[in-house]
């Protein structure tokens, strides 16, 4: 409907798509003691989820917000009362401007929400164990203009994930830092 009206208007899928039921930003699994997991959260994984975006200039946000939103035609989840989902500014989603309406802290956790492990030992006691910080939002993709090929939009939603570095220092090195005012800078390339 919209490419009828003559805004611009794509396909979106995005692979490892969270659905953050409680907006916590975070996808929360729980287990016992033993490993088992608990059935103690609506927060899940979907292997991909598809919406639209469309090319809108945003005088309700600001100028800043301009470009693609996200529409999605198949909430899940009641916004404001009803079932809706946007327009949500993709450059809000990769700032994480979770505050602004129209459901952009939806659409950030479905790209970009930590997935944490806890150990549920009981009604009041929980533990943190693991959190995947780059399990969430993969190969956001659309079609490309004219041909059958995929494009990566991954970058419009979110920041390249940062590479951990590992690095050796010897002891006797680390106690002088502790000792000295100087600082060890690592620089990756």
């Amino acid at each position: 409907v919209l490419r009828s009206l003559g805004i611009p208007t794509r396909v979106i899928t995005n692979f490892n798509s969270a659905h953050d039921r409680n907006i916590n930003l975070s996808i929360d699994k729980y287990i016992d003691i033993s490993g088992k997991t608990l059935d103690l959260t609506e927060d899940s994984v979907w292997n991909f989820h598809v919406w639209n975006e469309s090319w809108f200039i945003r005088r309700d946000l600001g100028s800043f917000y301009d470009g693609w939103q996200v529409l999605d035609a198949t909430p899940q989840e009641r916004s404001k009362g009803i079932y809706q989902c946007g327009p949500a500014s993709t450059r809000a989603i990769k700032e994480g401007h979770v505050n602004l309406d129209y459901d952009s802290s939806f659409v950030f956790a479905a790209v970009n929400a930590d997935y944490v492990t806890w150990i549920h030992y009981s009604n009041k006691r929980k533990e943190r164990i693991y959190s995947d910080t780059k399990k969430i939002g993969k190969f956001i993709s659309t079609k490309a203009v004219g041909t059958n090929s995929r494009v990566d939009v991954t970058a419009n939603y979110k920041y390249p994930e940062v590479k951990e570095i590992t690095f050796k220092i010897s002891y006797s090195d680390y106690k002088n830092s502790l000792t000295d005012d100087r600082k060890i800078l690592v620089t990756a390339v």
